[in-house]
């Protein structure tokens, strides 16, 4: 090979080389995406007719409800929650707390505005409500899964687990009726815990059962957010500062301060107790 094409050949490999560099020195990172959001809600109000007695209720299905009294439970709340987060939702009784979470769950709808939720959400809220008296604890455990829409394969590995859970004993096979309030609320929390939600809703449920339970409820639902499960959390006392990094609270149905927890307890001290 004579030296001109050595030469040629040097440049032509130079000019290769110098084109691969400025390729990777362009090269685009790729951003970081943003956590999905799975419940949105967008301007939502909620406004119920409070009636003095059956009878003026009644009235109302064939007459003008105008007249009777309005109560506004939710005035333009908006906030959004990412996949994963676990936010506390506070403010004191009567702030609209619970008509959030029932909205979240499609028991409420909203009067106006929009409300977003993916995915299967668990709800602590009534924990014994829709219990079947006659139905041992294991015939609601698969009642309740068959609510729910659940196919036999996962209801049987729920099942298993909220057995378990429950650790009520024989008292599994024997009819709801003779069970205890607290045998009650150890069933109710074993099956929605156990329900592989995206969402876990609870209000104020940790507020009842011996302290051994409520360390395994816990210790649970500590489970499910390390899992990214979104938890959402209504609480009158600290137990909000063992699963919660968000807050968003509540006064008169408007939504007055949203941030990390330990904003909100400096700013609102009282539930730090």
């Amino acid at each position: 090979m004579s030296d001109k094409t050595e030469k040629k050949q040097e440049k032509k490999d130079k000019k290769v080389k110098d084109e691969k560099k400025n390729d990777l020195s362009t090269e685009i990172v790729p951003k970081k995406t943003e956590p999905e959001t799975i419940i949105s809600f967008k301007n939502v109000s909620k406004i119920y007719t409070l009636y003095r007695s059956s009878r003026e209720q009644f009235c109302a299905l064939f007459y003008d409800s105008k007249k009777f009294h309005k109560h506004k439970a939710l005035d333009d709340v908006s906030f959004e929650i990412k996949k994963g987060e676990s936010v506390a939702i506070l403010g004191r009784n009567g702030a609209g707390k619970s008509t959030v979470l029932k909205m979240i769950t499609g028991v409420a709808y909203p009067t106006s505005g929009d409300i977003y939720v993916k995915g299967r959400v668990s709800a602590l809220l009534e924990l014994t409500a829709g219990f079947s008296a006659d139905m041992t604890g294991r015939e609601n455990i698969r009642f309740k899964c068959y609510v729910l829409g659940l196919k036999d394969a996962e209801i049987n590995e729920i099942e298993k687990k909220a057995i378990e859970f429950a650790d009520l004993g024989e008292y599994i096979d024997q009819p709801v009726r003779t069970y205890s309030s607290g045998m009650r609320i150890r069933l109710g929390f074993a099956i929605n815990i156990n329900t592989n939600p995206d969402i876990l809703v609870i209000d104020e449920a940790l507020s009842v059962g011996d302290a051994a339970f409520k360390k395994k409820c816990k210790e649970k639902i500590n489970e499910l957010i390390s899992r990214n499960i979104t938890v959402l959390y209504v609480s009158h006392n600290k137990d909000i500062q063992d699963f919660c990094q968000r807050c968003i609270y509540l006064q008169k149905g408007k939504v007055i301060f949203e941030g990390s927890m330990k904003e909100t307890l400096k700013k609102y001290p009282e539930f730090a107790r």
